[in-house]
């Protein structure tokens, strides 16, 4: 590492109600990987977004390589050689992927010059790419390849990563830290944002911690424990997920032979999923985004019908039961789309909450709404659940992503589920959020629930899961004791092994 690359002096960005950024100040130097720490609303996109030129300070400077820099728009961020990869991608399935890339760039070449360029940078940093695929047919680790193959084109001397793993399986994770660490070789730097604490020890130089807007200081990851910094995040101490003894009570949920067509040109079929689920235990199922995660949950919740006996609960056939009668009957479920899925945008926390507790929560009396007793309800998730809002008559799509969350959990947590199925119950919530949320499905369990807790985040499912399977292309692998699986033994569950490969890693 050599000089400083970008210097931010005193950023500052206030919207209505809230200072996002308060006199923000870091360096960035020339070929490092410098991690940027914060938990939800402690302004990191913000700060990258004015340093991406998506966002116009408030106040504040910035200097890149000794000169004054105050991009206007992303166009001159990138001329500048500022590029970023978002944690949510913006590609055209029905497009290819040399198509895609030429979308991202200014002055893009003819396709056939651009598919040459796109193949020699990928073999260049590792990550192998066909530029005539569609991008439908990608999995989500080669659509993430797509967006930084379009960066790199840039040539960029600064890379922004905003939680570039989400997606990736362990394996394709070592492959993208060959590549960072090739690029940082080159002189260049990463800024590079993630939840992932274990991951930033073993990749970044330095870290910066935001709490509130502010830079409350700053660490040597290699050097600082993960629970140390998750505390510097928050500003307190708090407490891992305790599993609490519990026994099992027999199954409770019994999925046979469940297969489904794919919803959609870019939708994954299911292939033949059996599993079965105990009362008082937690099923863990993992997989790489896309791979039949949101049709599994379809399936089980009653949105997406399937045949009688292909799901039973409690020894009873409910396949062709919709969501309504599967609630009331003790099977609820949080879907991983907060906005738009698990809670209607427009409507109040207290709207909100009747939209799935109306039976369970006795919210109606012949036909009429209780409102009092709803709001009640709503307010009990807001307590129980640090629900960072004004009040129950907040609309949803008011609060942050991390709070909004903690509200879809909470809502169906509280409702004392029979079997409780979450898909990314912890997807952009902070340590402390996230350790309260894994408790509160932990202390479920306890209760005698079963749970399902299908994630992308690997750590998760080993610290609350009892057994752990893995979905590849919508099939199932084998259900195995989570208790002594290695992560790469994890890896290749999500990749598609089974059965005796991978009881022979």
């Amino acid at each position: 590492m050599t000089g400083d690359l970008l210097t931010v002096s005193g950023l500052t960005k206030a919207y209505p109600g809230v200072v996002a950024n308060d006199a923000v100040s870091f360096a960035i130097r020339e070929g490092e990987v410098h991690a940027l720490l914060g938990e939800n609303g402690a302004g990191k996109s913000t700060l990258v977004k004015m340093i991406y030129g998506l966002v116009k300070p408030d106040s504040g400077t910035m200097t890149l390589r000794g000169t004054p820099y105050a991009p206007p728009d992303p166009h001159a961020a990138r001329l500048a050689g500022v590029a970023m990869v978002f944690q949510h991608f913006s590609l055209f399935d029905a497009m290819s992927v040399a198509e895609n890339v030429a979308l991202g760039m200014e002055r893009p070449p003819a396709l056939r010059d651009l598919a040459a360029r796109i193949r020699a940078v990928s073999e260049t940093y590792g990550l192998p790419l066909d530029p005539d695929r569609t991008v439908g047919d990608l999995s989500a680790g080669e659509r993430q390849r797509v967006e930084i193959i379009r960066c790199l084109l840039q040539e960029p001397r600064l890379l922004i990563m905003d939680e570039p793993t989400s997606v990736l399986t362990p394996q394709e994770v070592d492959i993208l830290f060959q590549t960072l660490r090739k690029l940082t070789g080159e002189g260049v730097a990463i800024l590079y944002i993630s939840h992932k604490l274990e991951e930033i020890r073993a990749l970044c130089d330095h870290a910066t911690i935001l709490r509130q807007g502010r830079n409350v200081g700053t660490c040597t990851p290699r050097d600082t424990s993960a629970r140390a910094m998750a505390e510097m995040m928050v500003g307190t101490t708090f407490a891992a997920p305790e599993r609490a003894g519990r026994a099992k009570a027999g199954v409770v949920l019994e999925v046979s032979d469940l297969s489904v067509a794919a919803q959609g040109q870019f939708g994954t079929a299911l292939h033949a999923i059996s599993f079965a689920v105990q009362a008082g235990e937690v099923l863990g199922i993992g997989g790489v985004a896309g791979n039949g995660q949101d049709e599994l949950l379809a399936a089980l919740s009653g949105e997406m019908p399937v045949t009688a006996e292909a799901v039973r609960l409690k020894g009873m056939a409910i396949g062709q039961h919709g969501p309504g009668t599967r609630r009331a009957m003790g099977l609820l479920t949080a879907p991983e789309e907060r906005l738009g899925h698990a809670a209607a945008p427009d409507m109040s926390l207290t709207e909100n909450a009747i939209l799935t507790g109306a039976a369970r929560e006795s919210l109606l009396n012949r036909g009429f709404l209780r409102w009092e007793a709803a709001e009640a309800f709503a307010r009990r998730i807001i307590t129980g659940f640090d629900v960072r809002t004004p009040g129950p008559g907040t609309a949803a799509r008011a609060l942050s992503g991390g709070n909004l969350q903690k509200f879809v959990i909470g809502r169906e947590v509280l409702q004392r589920p029979e079997v409780l199925v979450v898909n990314q119950p912890t997807w952009g919530v902070d340590a402390a959020a996230a350790a309260a949320i894994r408790q509160a499905l932990l202390d479920l369990a306890t209760g005698g629930a079963a749970v399902i807790c299908i994630s992308q985040d690997l750590d998760e499912l080993i610290e609350i899961s009892d057994r752990f399977g893995a979905l590849s292309e919508g099939r199932l692998s084998d259900i195995r004791p989570t208790q002594g699986l290695s992560v790469e033994e994890i890896g290749l569950m999500m990749g598609g092994a089974h059965g005796m490969e991978v009881a022979h890693v």
